[in-house]
């Protein structure tokens, strides 16, 4: 197995290899992905299978620290160089379809389909990857901006805001308050953004619940962005509002839900000034 580091054209082949099979991969068709490993042989000369096999685990890492799909076949693998960072990045430039994909090749998911989704557990300290791994992942997220970008992907918040609308009114009609479930509203849909939620709920006793839904493709610890507004909301109604975390959206949609004070969950960054002139 040669020790020598990858070139930027090596990186970009084995990226380019990874993406289409995780393209078979989400849409539900079969490749071998060995295969694969031994096509790129030739292109990348003196790599093994091995090393080529464990280069696409590289790739899986990257892609969970950007907060996008990976092939669940290649477990991530960690400690990967930046430059492997960048080249994902470059593949992602050269085909910005991908980021706008929504959601996946799955059908999109209609108000009408009462599904619920799982909920499980919110991230802690208990729960977290081992440090030198959890370092690795945020370095890439904020390099990258990757809260950002989830931020900015309109059509992924929006897809996100649908489902969750979906969950609640499934809920509440499990709950026998199908009353409830009928005035549940899409706050943000209807009302526009400013409310500092973007639903309007009930729990199964009536209470009202005003949620903020967080949608990303990645794993659970992928950053997001929260607004000035939405923390004073949150603040000023404590026991209505909560944070609907919903991740891994385009393949398996999960959730776990914050609730106030936000600062004992995740760590608050400022990240921008208002300026006003003298």
């Amino acid at each position: 197995m040669s020790n020598r580091p990858w070139t930027d054209a090596e990186n970009d082949l084995i990226v380019a290899d990874y993406f289409a099979m995780l393209a078979e991969d989400m849409a539900g068709r079969p490749y071998n992905k060995a295969q694969h490993r031994r096509s790129l042989m030739p292109l990348l000369q003196s790599r093994t299978e091995g090393s080529i096999e464990f280069k696409h685990q590289n790739i899986s890492a990257v892609l969970k620290g950007l907060g996008e799909d990976w092939i669940p076949g290649y477990k991530p693998a960690f400690n990967f160089q930046m430059t492997l960072v960048d080249a994902v990045e470059r593949w992602l430039a050269w085909n910005p379809a991908w980021l706008g994909r929504m959601p996946g090749s799955r059908p999109a998911i209609g108000l009408r389909e009462a599904t619920q989704i799982w909920i499980g557990p919110s991230p802690t300290l208990s729960n977290q990857p081992p440090p030198q791994e959890l370092e690795q992942m945020l370095h890439v997220a904020r390099k990258f901006d990757v809260a950002g970008r989830d931020e900015r992907n309109r059509a992924l918040g929006r897809a996100g805001e649908e489902r969750v609308v979906a969950h609640e009114r499934s809920a509440l009609k499990l709950a026998d308050r199908e009353d409830l479930a009928r005035k549940v509203r899409w706050v943000s849909e209807e009302d526009g953004d400013g409310a500092g939620y973007d639903i309007a709920s009930f729990t199964p006793d009536g209470r009202e619940r005003l949620i903020e839904v967080k949608t990303t493709n990645g794993w659970e610890r992928t950053p997001f962005y929260i607004s000035r507004n939405e923390l004073a909301v949150a603040e000023e109604r404590r026991s209505e509002w909560c944070l609907f975390r919903l991740w891994n959206f385009s393949r398996e949609p999960k959730a776990f839900e914050l609730h106030p004070p936000l600062d004992a969950h995740v760590s608050l960054t400022a990240t921008a000034f208002q300026a006003s002139f003298h």
